[in-house]
């Protein structure tokens, strides 16, 4: 009797281990967003779609920490270099025209 409550309690542990291996798998890679994986991990992924993109989701690099100010920086850039490009376009069509003026 006792046999088969330690099997049972083993077959139970390596049941878990493997449903939850997407989250295990994250948290040893130590992702940032463990926490919204293993969450997503525990409630689709008892459907066999959801534990594959668990698993999927947990082997990908982690995002970089702040992308929302790389973004930013980015945008500001283009800005600033399309500002610069417009403002040299208008200096030379000033200069040629005011070489025309002269002539």
């Amino acid at each position: 009797m006792q046999g088969g409550i330690v099997a049972q309690t083993v077959e139970l542990v390596i049941a878990l281990a493997v449903y939850f291996l997407p989250a295990i798998i994250a948290d040893r890679r130590k992702r940032h967003d463990i926490l919204v994986l293993a969450l997503f991990n525990a409630c689709l992924g008892w459907t066999v779609v959801g534990w594959i993109i668990a698993l999927f989701w947990a082997l990908q690099p982690n995002p970089p920490a702040d992308v929302a100010d790389d973004v930013n920086k980015k945008r500001r850039l283009i800005s600033l270099s399309t500002f610069s490009k417009g403002l040299a376009e208008r200096v030379q069509a000033r200069a040629a025209k005011r070489d025309r003026a002269r002539n």
